[in-house]
């Protein structure tokens, strides 16, 4: 597997694997990205999230990583870890399933991008589009038939962690189209694989 992708405007990419932890680590900072997430949300029924809330989900993301399953993958300004995309098969991701009414029997060939963190001095530049781009053909060469995003479609300006599930505009630029909405505002924006 491929563990690390040619540059684009000067940023480099590379899958989250044991050996670049400390960078993960560094790129969350101390709090663990928002409110001590570690990027678990999506990956824990929603009592258990939020009873582990802080240290503990980041030892179930180390604990992920160092099993060698691929949580994502790091973008890199120099040395530099700059942000953060997760994506991986839909299974992976049981917590979409509170949220939306979705076939389970095509879990296995849906890919799921579900989470972005971007350190702040670098957001507002369009780097949420070179991740999802980066996510989906990582998904294809992982034999994806169908990518998923959840992403809002915000009134207002973004504050703080407000569009780490992803921004509508950027899903919908690239070609996804709009399935359904939830009540949480978040969009379900599907990209089928042509074969």
């Amino acid at each position: 597997m491929q563990r690390e992708w040619e540059a684009v405007e000067g940023i480099r990419f590379c899958l989250l694997a044991p050996d670049h932890w400390s960078e993960f680590e560094k790129l969350f900072g101390e709090h663990g990205a928002d409110g001590g997430c570690w990027c678990m949300w999506w990956r824990l029924p929603e009592k258990q999230f939020e009873e582990q809330t802080g240290e503990l989900n980041k030892a179930a993301m180390q604990e992920l990583v160092e099993s060698g399953q691929v949580p994502g993958f790091l973008a890199y300004k120099g040395d530099e870890p700059i942000a953060w995309c997760s994506v991986g098969p839909r299974e992976r991701y049981q917590a979409i399933h509170r949220y939306w009414q979705l076939n389970r029997d095509e879990d296995k060939k849906t890919w799921s991008i579900v989470c972005f963190y971007v350190e702040e001095k670098f957001r507002r530049r369009g780097l949420m589009k070179i991740l999802v781009e980066k996510a989906m053909k990582y998904a294809f060469t992982q034999g994806a038939k169908v990518i998923e995003g959840y992403p809002i479609e915000p009134d207002k300006k973004l504050a703080g962690f407000g569009g780490f599930t992803g921004i509508l505009s950027v899903y919908k630029s690239l070609g996804f189209s709009e399935i359904d909405r939830n009540s949480r505002n978040e969009i379900l924006m599907r990209f089928e694989c042509e074969d």
